[in-house]
């Protein structure tokens, strides 16, 4: 059973400054992966924390942009990773890509905050059980 989400998130690396400024400018850089693509890849809730176990996991600090659902849905397509093939919203295995010409600044983030390693590896559960910014 799918679930629409309340808010999707942007994942963006601390250790490359040129991709994030705050305050937000009003668009950001594209992550040369979102560049290749042709869309912003982003996460759900739920998505997030596999999301920086898998693609952020030599990263000690990232920023971690929130975006009103609501305000960005006109342009999200719910897609496999690689944004082949079309699936369902907040379906298992189908993500939330932005197509609206690359632009992601202070129109489209509602709110940003920063998320930093511990340990060897990023405690998914402990981030889970204290990131009040997560909305499921």
């Amino acid at each position: 059973m799918s679930k629409t989400p309340t808010n999707l998130y942007k994942l963006i690396p601390a250790s490359d400054p040129s991709l994030i400024s705050l305050p937000l400018p009003q668009s950001l850089p594209l992550s040369p992966l979102d560049a290749n693509d042709g869309f912003i890849h982003l996460s759900t809730a739920s998505q997030l924390p596999g999301t920086l176990a898998r693609f952020f996991a030599d990263e000690t600090k990232v920023y971690v942009l929130r975006l009103d659902y609501e305000h960005v849905k006109k342009d999200i397509r719910w897609e496999d990773p690689t944004g082949q093939e079309i699936g369902e919203v907040g379906a298992e295995g189908v993500f939330p890509h932005l197509y609206n010409g690359g632009r992601l600044g202070r129109e489209e983030v509602e709110t940003v905050f920063t998320l930093e390693k511990s340990d060897e590896a990023w405690d998914i559960e402990e981030i889970k059980k204290t990131a009040h910014w997560l909305i499921y």
